[in-house]
């Protein structure tokens, strides 16, 4: 560790600004410029203050953000340090799936569809090019041909819609403009990697949720409500980590539980139509703060990048307003080619196909496992939810055998140590030599179930 850089030294950089921006932004500088090198400790918080004549919380501030940046790192007795010179913000856990070597055979780690099962685009993009307004500048939320396709099975009456890049693109619109640094936020354990990402990013304090076979459960969500949070977080349906669906009779449940609140519920449906249960919305309940997202990109194809927001009009507009200061608006044309995708007898009926063989791969290799011990539930989605004893254990055994999944740090906050095992391209010739290695990195007592979740 390098020794602390002299208090007097710091102050003279940073009296330019003794702002908690200016202090970031300053001493975000000095690292990057290496004039403060990784593993240099940082004044106290105290000292600091003292010095500039400001208050600690305006240092404690300041160091926060670059702490979110990942640049600097430790707390309490042990001091700050500097960690690291890149600050620019990044999905620091979404960054490192898929860095697992050259020597994977069998990459089981990002659950993505099976580009032989999506449907053929040629068609739909040809509707799309005729699309109304065709290259016009005006800033419409969403096309009418989308909203008319969309509206007959959407889960609730809501209130206004908004058509995005992607349900992932959704999801940090909603989180960069209604979340503040420091708010509260339940979100449910696991969850979706680069949901954790986004809120580290604005700097929520993420409250985690936990949850089993029918979706998170109300007495803890309850008891987080009392500790002033101001929004959750869930999967409605097939959720991408564990592949449980929340149940019509558990939606109830939390409804009653949000009653007398004034939480923000945002429900993050990124499988959509490829899940084979409905969605149960907390949006039937209240539809004046539900903000739902329901993704077209794994049912239709990654590169149409499509979602819909549906919500109240006013939050909807603050979504909106911020999306000005990019691109504004979604694609025309690819709305267009959703909107007759979703009309399409053909494309209805490749997509139940799909649906159909997503599940058989799934079973096939549930069923292998199970020959071999390990029993788990049937449950949706692309992937498989494994418990672990240890999840270092099961990817080093794994990679060592030339296999690839998802450790489940990735995507938790704490809890139950698992794997997630992509089988959405599965081959029938590698399930046994795969379900033997899972076994073995497993761990587990074999005579045991599956896990709660």
């Amino acid at each position: 560790m390098t020794s602390m850089r002299d208090l007097t030294w710091f102050v003279e950089h940073l009296m330019t600004d003794a702002s908690v921006k200016g202090i970031a932004g300053v001493t975000a500088e000095l690292i990057r410029e290496g004039h403060i090198p990784v593993g240099t400790h940082l004044p106290s918080v105290r000292d600091l203050a003292e010095a500039l004549g400001v208050s600690p919380a305006t240092i404690s501030a300041a160091w926060g953000q670059l702490k979110r940046q990942k640049v600097i790192a430790g707390k309490g007795r042990s001091g700050v340090w500097v960690c690291g010179d890149n600050v620019t913000p990044r999905p620091v856990r979404f960054e490192k799936i898929g860095n697992y070597g050259n020597n994977i055979r069998a990459d089981l780690a990002m659950a993505s569809p099976d580009p032989a099962l999506l449907p053929d685009l040629e068609q739909a993009m040809l509707q799309g090019i005729q699309c109304p307004q065709l290259n016009s500048y005006q800033r419409a939320p969403i096309t009418q041909p989308l909203l008319d396709a969309i509206k007959p099975d959407w889960p609730y009456q809501a209130e206004d819609w908004l058509a995005t890049d992607g349900g992932f693109d959704a999801m940090n619109c909603i989180m960069q403009t209604l979340f503040s640094p420091g708010e509260k936020v339940i979100i449910e354990d696991p969850t979706a990697t680069r949901l954790l990402d986004m809120l580290d990013n604005v700097g929520a304090k993420m409250m985690p949720l936990p949850c089993d076979e029918q979706g998170p459960l109300p007495g803890a969500l309850e008891a987080l409500l009392h500790k002033g949070a101001t929004a959750i977080i869930y999967q409605p349906r097939t959720h991408s980590a564990t592949g449980h669906t929340v149940s019509e009779a558990r939606s109830d449940e939390l409804a009653k539980v949000l009653i007398g609140t004034r939480t923000l519920i945002i429900e993050d449906d990124g499988i959509g139509e490829l899940s084979a249960y409905p969605v149960w919305s907390l949006g039937r309940y209240f539809p004046e703060r539900t903000l739902y997202v329901r993704s077209f990109s794994k049912a239709y194809g990654p590169d149409l990048r499509l979602a819909v927001l549906s919500g109240p009009h006013t939050l909807l507009k603050r979504v909106q307003s911020w999306r000005n200061f990019g691109a504004s608006w979604t694609s025309r044309i690819l709305q267009q080619a959703v909107a007759w995708m979703l009309q399409d007898k053909a494309t209805q009926q490749q997509l139940q196909q799909a649906k159909t063989v997503y599940a058989r791969r799934r079973r096939q290799l549930l069923a292998a496992l199970a020959e071999r011990g390990l029993t788990l539930p049937d449950r949706d989605g692309l992937s498989i939810f494994i418990p672990v004893q240890s999840e270092q254990f099961a990817m080093i055994t794994l990679a060592a055998r030339g296999i690839a999944v998802l450790p489940g740090e990735r995507c938790r906050n704490g809890g139950i140590q698992f794997i997630r095992v992509s089988t959405a391209m599965l081959h029938p010739d590698s399930i046994d030599s795969i379900a033997d290695a899972l076994v073995l990195a497993s761990g587990q007592d074999l005579n045991a179930t599956g896990s709660d979740l």
